[in-house]
């Protein structure tokens, strides 16, 4: 379970708050939509709800429902980490962002943030607006915000009939695409293609920033400290910058996942989470790096801005962590990308060259598994695992991760579904049998 902030659930009914204005503006309703603060239903639709957030803001609780009043402040804290003190300002660059809201059943939430400054004279607060949704997919988001800050340029007014149109779309499946109708005065009728990713497994990433602000070595002895649960700090001067980062970070794993906190923007208030003894992914912003008093057992990941030093390591053993081999093929597959590839390209590239680590070295588990005699569940020998691992070299890490928590999770789920054969047990059987078919340990990346 990935943990981030609590929040309590927020209504099916999109609502958005305009507290430059003073008051509460009305929403959109979904045909689901009920009266009882319902959990956002997975994947029907592309949002939960979406808001409009102001630094002018009044009387907050005078216009919300309790639950309503928690969510927002909530995912208030993660549209301005930074804190209310704001000035009104005549220049702001939009930008966009994305975090995760957890319940405190471990339920997931996507939020989405495009940050602006609203059309006008003179000074103002910049505006956020943002979207809560089952669906994971940033890419898509974005392009929805584009069209929102569009309208928003016009009048505030155009956005509400292209979120209710957006609102009442089905959401497509992986690959496909699904067209929204809206009308904007002057340009008439415009119909608007939102296509998600052929691949579900990846259309939360894009790999570029990560490799834009560290080099692949860099890259690998991150990896090497998230693959063994450390306490690991981004430092950024955006939060897009953080957003990407992390997130891409986190999708270095598959196929096993980030149990421990996760936290992409850490807002000024909570702060203090730093100094959690247990493994955490972190993102920050520079005004707050003077926050990390205690670094001991901690990488400092800086991504900003004319950084001396991109790794501040106090375990220095991040190079030494993926075996020798490993590294070189890891390094040479991710030298094979082209230097100016597209998302979809790069991320291929990336996510093939450490989904076959993971064949490599742990996945011979699929041996390793036996099933309880009449039933359905199966029981894993975790010391024979370690002990089989190929070649020798490869078995101190395998040992090392065999004791992280993503391990044992991915494995208690193999126990309990043994007849589940999912992405990663084809690249394993198609890395077996190329490794049979050469008589020996295959080379290269798995196909």
């Amino acid at each position: 379970m990935t943990r981030g902030i609590s929040a309590g659930s927020s209504s099916s009914s999109t609502w958005w708050w305009s507290a430059s204005r003073g008051k509460r503006r009305p929403g959109v309703t979904s045909p689901r939509s009920r009266t009882s603060s319902p959990r956002c239903e997975a994947e029907e639709h592309f949002f939960c709800s979406s808001l409009l957030l102001s630094h002018q803001r009044d009387s907050l609780a005078k216009f919300q429902k309790e639950e309503e009043e928690k969510s927002l402040k909530a995912i208030a804290l993660f549209c301005f980490p930074e804190g209310v003190n704001w000035a009104p300002l005549t220049e702001y660059p939009s930008e966009t962002f994305s975090f995760v809201l957890t319940e405190v059943d471990g339920s997931r939430r996507n939020g989405y943030c495009r940050r602006l400054l609203p059309s006008g004279r003179g000074a103002r607060p910049p505006e956020a607006y943002c979207i809560i949704s089952r669906l994971a997919c940033f890419g898509l988001f974005s392009k929805i915000f584009d069209e929102v800050e569009k309208r928003r340029q016009k009048s505030m007014a155009m956005i509400y009939p292209f979120m209710q149109s957006l609102r009442e779309a089905p959401v497509p499946a992986p690959g496909n695409t699904v067209k929204i109708t809206s009308f904007i005065p002057e340009s008439g009728t415009e119909i608007i293609s939102l296509t998600r990713p052929v691949d579900s497994r990846l259309e939360h990433v894009d790999f570029r920033a990560l490799f834009r602000c560290l080099g692949d070595e860099e890259v690998l002895e991150v990896f090497a400290a998230t693959v063994l649960e450390r306490r690991i700090i981004f430092i950024a001067d955006e939060l897009s910058t953080l957003s990407q980062v992390l997130h891409a970070v986190a999708a270095l794993l598959y196929p096993f996942a980030w149990q421990h906190t996760f936290i992409s923007i850490v807002p000024t208030v909570l702060i203090d989470v730093v100094m959690a003894p247990t493994p955490y992914l972190l993102g920050i912003t520079s005004r707050m790096r003077d926050s990390i008093t205690d670094t001991s057992d901690l990488l400092i990941v800086d991504l900003s801005d004319g950084a001396k030093e991109r790794l501040i390591k106090t375990t220095e053993d991040e190079d030494t962590i993926i075996p020798p081999k490993l590294q070189e093929e890891l390094l040479q597959a991710l030298g094979s990308r082209k230097k100016n590839s597209t998302e979809e390209e790069l991320n291929k590239v990336v996510s093939e060259a450490f989904l076959s680590f993971f064949v490599k070295t742990v996945g011979h588990f699929t041996g390793h598994v036996r099933r309880r005699g009449g039933s359905q569940t199966a029981i894993f020998h975790k010391e024979k695992f370690c002990k089989a691992a190929e070649p020798k070299a490869n078995r101190p890490f395998v040992t090392l991760f065999s004791k992280t928590q993503m391990f044992d999770i991915f494995i208690q789920h193999v126990e309990r579904n043994p007849h589940q054969e999912g992405f990663f047990h084809k690249k394993i059987a198609a890395y077996q049998k190329a490794e049979k078919t050469k008589g020996g340990w295959a080379r290269g990346r798995v196909v």
